[in-house]
């Protein structure tokens, strides 16, 4: 699961021809971080995950390989909302 995580996340940023250092800026991490992820050595924390899936306009549940639907649901934007509150 790891890995498709890695593979996913790899992907979004190619797509928004960004390099690591450009997702690890704006989600306040290391570069080396955002490599681990990719290579599927570890997951971020759920914070970071959830600044990941917004950041890319995607749910979590497809980040995490658990959907293969990359649209975020209603229910998923309610929660970000009281997240950032």
């Amino acid at each position: 699961m790891k890995k498709l995580f890695g593979e996913r996340l790899k992907n979004l940023r190619l797509q928004n021809n960004e390099y690591q250092k450009d997702l690890a800026e704006e989600i306040g991490v290391g570069v080396s971080m955002v490599s681990t992820w990719e290579k599927g050595i570890n997951y971020p924390q759920v914070e970071k995950l959830i600044e990941i899936a917004t950041y890319y306009n995607v749910s979590t549940d497809y980040l995490l390989g658990l959907d293969n639907n990359k649209e975020t649901s209603k229910i998923y934007f309610n929660i970000q909302n009281n997240y950032n509150k």
